[in-house]
């Protein structure tokens, strides 16, 4: 096994030798830091040198390259396949023993399979809940723990309207779409097991076009806010003025939102997520695991931090204490985690964001009812960039369109411009672009994608 040797001359004169095997880690993880020093402690043969970094374009190019790849590297669920079916991880199969199957829970631990092997071990997890602003929606005489079905989520959606506010936002965002055709129980993409062939059925898959008919009806409306990307300066004011009154999210939204918006804090609760027809169901939103990369030098070492970040306690705990949500039921099951009430935000201060409700326990709920079987695409990283240029532009389209009816109220009310003037009506909105047309498009692209990649494609 290769080793780093760090000579350094200590003040005695004597020279200090450092035999510990050194393995790189590429991981946006706050917590990484406290991680790695409880790992070293516990494992002083060896060094772990870190790199805060996310997205995959230096992943990719170092890949391509041959040179400068992590031995361990943080990959979101989505994006796994991509990596996989590429041969570009190491097969963990044996090295994981016959209780990490019913160690982690059923979402996390499918999604870091293909073909029945093992390619990285689930590092959290991010079980969907609905999350919501108490005092808007008590404003609106909505209840929000009554939410059962889509049509209740729809009806309450109505009332919103009615004082000024939107029950969520969505600019076109292929995560939160994915997601949402996992709810509803869609598999529109199959990959063989070989990782081969490669079937794409957004026109006919059921739970597609279950989601697609109903989100068209709530943007038609205009109860969706169409003109706010999630995280954008926008979309922070939005969410902390109560103008977007909900939205459906991972399980790791709370530390997002204290940070993001920390003035609604105390105003914002967690409920379960709403679905088709009120049956309990599920699906994950976002979270990531670990990954040795096929080219690793030192696969065991790298193995054995891989370990012990997701499944010693150790490695667990200091993640959860950062914000993290776990992927184990031992954790998730835990009176502590359970019984927790406060975010922690950066300056270690423990945060009521919810109003002392004890979050954790819906999320834990959620996670057990999290639906096993849906695939990503073996090019996934792809598939959510085009969705942008393809079945946002039917979000754009319903932008547009509420603009001009805004302004053609503001019009009628006879209000004027900053110089006095009266405004002036927009350009109307030209032929309506629709989400079943965008995802037409996208289907379309993704199949010419995976026959250029080399995939076989139905």
């Amino acid at each position: 096994m290769a080793a780093v040797l760090t000579v350094s001359l200590a003040s005695c004169g004597q020279v200090t030798v450092d035999n510990r095997t050194e393995i790189s880690v590429w991981s946006w993880e706050p917590s990484m830091g406290e991680v790695i020093r409880r790992f070293e402690k516990a494992n002083p043969d060896i060094r772990v040198e870190w790199t805060n970094i996310s997205g995959y374009e230096n992943l990719n190019t170092a890949i391509q390259d041959g040179y400068g790849t992590p031995d361990v590297a943080q990959i979101e669920y989505y994006a796994l396949p991509q990596y996989e079916v590429s041969g570009q991880l190491l097969d963990l199969t044996d090295r994981t023993g016959s209780d990490y199957a019913s160690f982690f829970t059923l979402g996390t631990w499918s999604s870091v399979q293909l073909a029945g092997r093992v390619y990285a071990l689930p590092m959290d997890s991010g079980p969907m809940g609905f999350f919501y602003n108490e005092d808007v929606f008590q404003q609106a005489g909505v209840d929000a723990t009554q939410i059962k079905t889509w049509n209740d989520y729809y009806e309450a959606a109505k009332k919103l309207k009615q004082i000024g506010a939107y029950i969520a936002a969505d600019s076109g965002d292929g995560s939160f779409y994915d997601a949402m055709i996992w709810l509803a129980g869609g598999q529109p993409f199959h990959t063989s097991p070989d990782g081969k062939t490669v079937t794409i059925d957004l026109d006919h898959d059921t739970g597609t076009q279950l989601f697609t008919e109903f989100w068209q009806k709530m943007i038609d409306e205009g109860l969706v806010d169409t003109t706010s990307a999630t995280w954008s300066e926008r979309w922070k004011r939005r969410v902390g003025t109560g103008t977007i009154a909900s939205m459906f999210s991972g399980a790791w939204m709370p530390s997002m939102l204290l940070s993001n918006v920390p003035g609604a804090s105390g105003l914002w609760r967690v409920a379960p997520m709403p679905t088709y027809d009120g049956q309990p169901t599920n699906a994950e939103s976002g979270g990531s695991a670990l990954a040795v990369l096929q080219l690793t030098r030192k696969p065991d070492a790298a193995y054995r931090f891989v370990d012990f970040v997701t499944h010693d306690a150790q490695g667990i705990s200091a993640r959860v204490a950062g914000g993290a949500f776990p992927a184990d039921y031992d954790t998730l099951n835990s009176g502590e985690f359970l019984d927790k009430t406060t975010i922690t935000n950066d300056r270690g201060v423990e945060i009521p964001y919810f109003g002392g409700q004890k979050f954790n326990r819906v999320l834990s709920e959620a996670a057990e009812d999290v639906s096993v079987g849906y695939q990503y695409l073996p090019f996934e990283v792809y598939a959510r960039n085009d969705f942008k240029s393809t079945v946002g532009k039917a979000y754009e389209w319903a932008s547009s369109k509420q603009a001009y009816e805004q302004r053609e109220m503001e019009v009628d009310m006879g209000m004027k411009d900053e110089k006095g003037k009266p405004l002036e009506s927009l350009d109307r909105p030209g032929k309506k672009v629709s989400l079943e047309h965008g995802l037409a498009t996208w289907q379309k692209d993704l199949k010419e994608y995976g026959f250029n990649q080399g995939f076989t494609i139905k």
